[in-house]
């Protein structure tokens, strides 16, 4: 299943919500949101700097990681970055991969 990287970033708003329900519940309703969608949380942690939170699912396709990422963007009190993540394995497969690149004026 694909694995995705979610980065997030609450806004007052969001703080607010994060204070009131502490962030062991905010990864319960994570958690509840990747099963909901066919899949699964595979970390989550809150940091430092411009990103508050790191969240990593596993759902079934593209569609499902947008979807996701559209809903929690549309709630405006969290900026959702989706980064999909590849395997060793995904990243094997592409460098055997042919292409026909040819730089900017060679």
């Amino acid at each position: 299943m694909p694995k995705y990287l979610y980065q997030a970033s609450y806004n007052a708003t969001g703080t607010k919500g994060l204070l009131k329900e502490g962030g062991s519940g905010r990864r319960a309703a994570v958690e509840k949101i990747a099963q909901s969608m066919g899949g699964s949380l595979d970390g989550f942690y809150f940091a430092f700097g411009d990103t508050d939170a790191y969240v990593i699912v596993d759902v079934p396709d593209h569609a499902t990681a947008v979807a996701v990422s559209l809903a929690v963007n549309a709630s405006g009190a969290v900026t959702v970055r989706t980064i999909p993540l590849l395997t060793p394995e995904e990243v094997d497969a592409a460098a055997k991969k042919s292409v026909g690149y040819r730089p900017p004026g060679a």
